[in-house]
């Protein structure tokens, strides 16, 4: 699916998607747009909106159909099966037309492309509801979701895996491309009428692994892991370490993990497991088959660790069709400007913000400024939250929300810095369980940013002008506050603890400064030392 900036490329076949997504080139919103995934096991929609280098789910919803049941034996799909899809793709189609969506895309992957009578839905589909179904092969379906998986994690590189109903797919990235590429028949519902027990499905899975080695190569980077069978085996990794952070995307397990977690299915009673995960029955019935793959495919390849990926091939859709100005930004910044232009108070003071605490984070490595950028442009989105929770609520959102880019340690990072925005304490809250997930040191540095972005605030009048510089002098412990004459005003006893507050979280001495222009030549600088003082409790004022 090649880019164009041609007009007549609306009217050319886009595949899936019919059009192209991004007609401008540097787009930064996504209009609203509706994927349909078909899979051996179950039929799903997403309606993305948003930023469009880090797309929202306004819409998300799953129905488990199991087209692939038993179609190694029959090589048809399940009937029961294929009447549950067609329904709910007629309810898809007329959620999408109350929404006012553009046509939806569409895309099948292994049970459509594999049954005698994949064809023959195919078209019931289209007559029924108006829908194109576009059926991809394995190898294009590793690539999308390798995709998907770059839409997350920019500069990712490692071993895809990507686990449907009927089949397995691996696909190698490295430098923000898709390598080499298989597809195997090692999906759980296949694996299921392999002969011979768990012994033969284990000497299947075995020889098969095998041979995609061959294909692949050593791969001893990260593996990431997509689809529904290994968010399910994370999900019980999480309950048995009593991992406190349930959000799926960026999880790690060690490969020692992954055997204890192994060791940990074969012992437990699936249906007491599965209540105590949230995990659907239907779910859980392929988990077995699926750890089976997944264990021998750790043993094979030896990846250093691996992560969860909640990105797949509908955001490797997405993806294929973004120009490549816009896969080049940040996901994490992309989803943070456009929530501030949004909802924040005054869109734009993010970046002023940025610039007046950048200071204090001098020399720190670019993963660690990207945050502290991130949590400038986020530090006014919660503001009509109640203000006895708004802090809470900030780092809830933080934490939560379906942001790509972010390790667990960073989302708490995030979460703690927008905290501290709006409060100084941080202990008793409802997620002091969580901060064990941030060291000590990443603790400090995000009670500075937000103590410091809690500063700043106060000079928020306009997303234009300078509001003054921070110059922080480690050594020494001396903080310097540089203010325009103009914000003089806004200089009052509040501002003043909050100040105080930031020197005391620094255990620094502060010196406080108004400049006033007097010609376009020169500046007057006209100082006023700041009681070095700073255990005073500082105002908790409510905005």
């Amino acid at each position: 699916m090649p880019m164009t900036d041609a007009p007549a490329a609306a009217n050319t076949d886009w595949g899936p998607f019919g059009r192209p997504l991004f007609d401008d080139p540097g787009a930064r919103a996504l209009s609203r747009v509706g994927v349909v995934d078909v899979g051996s096991n179950s039929v799903r929609l997403v309606v993305f909106d948003g930023a469009a280098r880090s797309p929202a789910y306004f819409y998300n919803e799953k129905i488990m159909c199991a087209l692939g049941a038993g179609l190694s034996e029959s090589g048809r799909l399940n009937p029961e099966g294929r009447k549950r899809a067609l329904s709910a793709l007629r309810r898809f189609q007329h959620l999408a037309r109350g929404m006012g969506l553009p046509p939806l895309s569409a895309v099948a992957t292994a049970a459509v492309r594999d049954a005698s009578d994949g064809p023959e839905f195919c078209e019931e589909v289209l007559r029924e509801t108006g829908l194109k179904i576009h059926v991809i092969d394995g190898r294009e379906e590793a690539r999308l979701s390798a995709q998907g998986v770059l839409l997350g994690w920019p500069g990712a590189y490692g071993l895809v895996c990507d686990i449907g109903g009927s089949s397995m797919e691996l696909a190698e990235i490295h430098h923000n491309t898709v390598g080499r590429r298989v597809t195997s028949p090692l999906g759980p519902l296949k694996l299921r009428d392999i002969k011979g027990g768990r012994r033969g499905r284990k000497a299947y899975i075995a020889e098969v692994i095998d041979q995609l080695k061959e294909e692949m190569g050593a791969q001893r980077d990260r593996l990431f892991l997509v689809g529904g069978s290994w968010r399910a085996i994370a999900r019980i990794d999480m309950h048995r370490r009593g991992y406190p952070l349930k959000v799926l995307h960026e999880y790690r397990m060690s490969p020692r993990d992954m055997r204890e977690t192994a060791r940990f299915i074969e012992n437990s009673d699936l249906g007491k497991l599965r209540n105590a995960c949230g995990i659907s029955s239907t779910r859980m019935a392929l988990v077995p088959y699926a750890i089976d793959v997944l264990t021998r495919l750790v043993k094979t390849f030896k990846p250093k660790d691996i992560a969860v990926s909640s990105y797949g091939i509908r955001e490797g859709l997405l993806y294929e069709q973004m120009p490549q100005r816009l896969r080049e930004r940040d996901p994490l910044i992309e989803a943070s400007r456009f929530a501030e232009m949004k909802d924040a108070r005054i869109p734009g003071f993010g970046k002023t913000l940025y610039d007046f605490v950048s200071p204090l984070f001098n020399g720190a490595p670019h993963s660690k400024r990207r945050l502290v950028k991130a949590a400038c442009l986020l530090h006014d989105v919660s503001w009509r939250a109640h203000p006895d929770y708004r802090a809470e609520v900030c780092f809830d959102n933080a934490t939560r929300a379906n942001l790509g880019g972010l390790k667990h340690s960073e989302r708490v990072f995030l979460g703690l810095a927008l905290l501290h925005r709006y409060s100084n304490k941080r202990q008793g809250s409802a997620f002091d369980h969580l901060y064990g997930l941030l060291d000590e040191k990443g603790q400090h540095e995000a009670e500075v940013l937000g103590r410091a972005m809690r500063f700043g605030a106060m000079l928020m009048v306009s997303d234009k002008g300078d509001i003054g510089k921070l110059r922080w002098q480690p050594r020494k412990r001396v903080l310097h506050a540089a203010l325009p004459d103009a914000a003089r005003p806004l200089y009052g006893e509040v501002a003043e603890n909050r100040l105080k507050a930031l020197a005391k979280a620094l255990d620094a001495e502060v010196v406080l400064s108004f400049t006033k222009p007097q010609s376009p030549q020169e500046e007057a600088v006209h100082t006023a030392e700041v009681p070095a003082d700073t255990t005073a409790a500082p105002a908790t004022p409510r905005g």
